[in-house]
């Protein structure tokens, strides 16, 4: 029995070393982190197809050129990224032939990609023109999150979408969140005219309503770890949005420039400090089901969940302790 009891000591004792050491760690990496919102690294740039030169970026800071960016993250993207992007933009061309006010840009930003990804968005950028197609260079991989905080920050649209590379969602399926954005905007409007623009709103885009058919599919350990990251996303960022993860978001200019000013997660967790963040600027969110196909090639897979509950132990710490301020 007493050597029971000595076994139990033990035990306890490795596992507050082992509580202390995560928490040691936890609360290093979220201090490390607090200035990752700044832009400490290079400035991005995008490549001039015509010249091969280098131009430096527009900011989320001047004033809108138009109607709509969507930011693509693209990380050795080669073979998904030329269907979905022609997909794109012949939706884009279509709605701007029947509506002349009408205007867009693609940002397409290589997440420092070993493939040919860069070659693609550089072809589309030569065909389609750099002023409607353009290739954000980061040099190096920094993450999902950081890729599309890069293109959010350098896009000229009064509104700006965000949506992968592989064309999992329809992008005529941003007219449903634009609508939204429109409705919500004129209604909180204090005058007739106004800038859907300059009126903070943000809305996801969701999967939620497939998720009876997924959970019929899936294997069950993935089934059990999707229902852990869930309760842990509501744990972290508290309740709201049902889909915090699904790729196609859109936010007006005003939100993007509070929002992405802010956001410190750079890999798969970015969303939840999204919606975390619109909580805190009350920003209004609104959900809308979208339709959505498996892809194959995702780059999620269980090994990411670690990855993701780190991020969100960050997110926890840096914020709750006030390490991660909030910049208005």
């Amino acid at each position: 029995m007493a050597s029971l009891w000595s076994l139990m000591e033990v035990l306890i004792y490795l596992f507050l070393v082992a509580a202390c050491g995560l928490l040691s760690a936890i609360i290093f990496e979220a201090n490390r982190r607090r200035l990752n919102h700044s832009h400490v690294e290079a400035p991005a740039v995008f490549e001039d197809p015509n010249t091969s030169t280098q131009v430096s970026c527009p900011s989320i800071f001047d004033p809108a050129e138009k109607y709509i960016s969507l930011v693509i993250p693209a990380y050795n993207e080669e073979q998904r990224l030329p269907g979905a992007l022609q997909e794109t933009i012949d939706y884009l061309q279509e709605r701007a032939e029947k509506d002349k006010s009408f205007s867009y840009e693609v940002v397409i930003v290589d997440d420092g990609s070993i493939d040919g990804t860069k070659r693609v968005g550089r072809e589309f950028s030569k065909k389609f023109s750099v002023d409607n197609v353009r290739v954000i260079l980061l040099g190096r991989n920094h993450g999902k999150g950081e890729a599309i905080r890069k293109g959010m920050l350098h896009s000229r649209g009064e509104l700006l979408l965000m949506l992968d590379a592989d064309g999992a969602t329809k992008v005529n399926d941003l007219e449903k969140l634009e609508n939204q954005i429109h409705a919500f905007a004129k209604k909180e409007s204090s005058g007739s005219s106004f800038r859907v623009s300059d009126i903070p709103v943000a809305a996801f885009g969701s999967r939620a309503h497939l998720e009876e058919k997924a959970l019929a599919t899936r294997k069950m350990y993935r089934n059990f770890l999707m229902k852990g990251f869930h309760l842990v996303v509501l744990l972290t960022a508290g309740p709201g949005i049902r889909d915090t993860q699904c790729g196609f978001k859109m936010f007006t200019r005003s939100a993007a420039r509070k929002l992405f000013t802010n956001i410190r997660l750079k890999r798969w967790c970015f969303d939840v400090e999204i919606v975390y963040l619109c909580k805190r600027f009350h920003i209004p969110m609104v959900e809308i089901s979208v339709n959505w196909s498996e892809i194959p090639g995702s780059k999620v897979n269980p090994l990411s969940i670690p990855n993701m509950l780190w991020e969100l132990a960050l997110m926890s710490m840096g914020y709750r302790t006030g390490m991660w301020r909030v910049h208005t």
